[in-house]
């Protein structure tokens, strides 16, 4: 690694990128950033907010001016050609969720990453959220968890691999045994306005739920266990009732919003990885998209 700093590219500037991050990653001494997207302008723009000085509009020419890790940010449909692209030429490679959005192209890549001994992972940040980290620390034997949205009713495979995937993802965290059980839906034509799973497993049983059409975005997870029910909203207020008594947590005012959402854990877990040579393996990750794979064909079975 070049004078012990890692050559992080950050392919794709988008809002994923810019809000959650670069404002991480360019805060970080033992970090030299690379940005690429083909939009000039907006490379120009993001390089100079960021400071980085190293910009490429095309992903080879950023591959051959060497790199020791990459952050994809870039739309669904694009991440297989360029994850291929970052595998081939041995770059550990970051990806954000999902990693494709049909089970078929997930399954090559990563097979293609365990085929070049290259790491690869999946951005599911909510596993390193620490309110939802001190969540699974404690005995649990019901999860719920809804993720409500505004006005984003489409098409079910869109909506269960680019957003759905979190609550699958959270509920697997959360219950790591628990497979699916049921799937239930509501349509309006070819879109998916409301999405009901239930899964159970090892001592848990979980329930996630999402409304595309609801009246307010928000995400609450409640978990119970012995003598206690903890309620949390949108990773910021933690409602604790134990035996009882109701104690209420709200983050500081002066915690980063970056932090409480886990970005900054799974950005440091990664490049830890890649400063240590840890191999890491997207298989985990892979049976996530494999039970999202399922939820589709259960919902489009079911009557519209």
């Amino acid at each position: 690694m070049a004078e012990d700093r890692i050559r992080a590219g950050v392919i794709g500037l988008g809002d994923i990128a810019t809000k959650a991050y670069l404002p991480v990653l360019a805060t970080r001494a033992d970090v030299e950033l690379r940005l690429c997207t083909r939009d000039r302008q907006t490379l120009d723009a993001v390089a100079a907010r960021f400071r980085a000085g190293h910009r490429y509009a095309d992903v080879a020419e950023l591959v051959a001016a060497g790199l020791d890790a990459a952050f994809v940010h870039v739309a669904t449909p694009a991440h297989a050609e360029i994850v291929s692209r970052l595998l081939d030429a041995g770059v550990p490679t970051y990806v954000d969720k999902p990693l494709a959005s049909d089970l078929v192209t997930c399954t090559e890549l990563v097979e293609r990453a365990a085929s070049r001994n290259c790491s690869l992972f999946v951005g599911f940040n909510r596993r390193y959220a620490p309110i939802y980290r001190e969540l699974r620390d404690t005995a649990t034997s019901l999860v719920f968890m809804q993720k409500n949205r505004v006005g984003l009713a489409n098409v079910p495979r869109h909506v269960v691999f680019d957003d759905f995937v979190h609550v699958v993802d959270t509920l697997k965290f959360l219950a790591p045994q628990a497979e699916l059980t049921d799937v239930q839906c509501v349509r309006a034509g070819a879109n998916l306005d409301a999405l009901v799973i239930s899964m159970a497993g090892g001592g848990t049983a979980a329930i996630g739920a999402m409304n595309r059409n609801g009246g307010h975005a928000q995400e609450i997870v409640e978990t119970h266990g012995p003598g206690r029910r903890r309620v949390v909203h949108d990773m910021a207020m933690l409602d604790d009732f134990r035996d009882g008594a109701h104690v209420v947590v709200r983050r500081s005012d002066w915690t980063p919003v970056h932090v409480q959402r886990g970005f900054d854990a799974i950005c440091t877990h990664f490049l830890d990885a890649v400063r240590n040579g840890q191999l890491l393996d997207a298989g985990d990750a892979l049976r996530t998209h494999e039970m999202c794979e399922r939820i589709v064909a259960e919902v489009d079975g079911l009557p519209k």
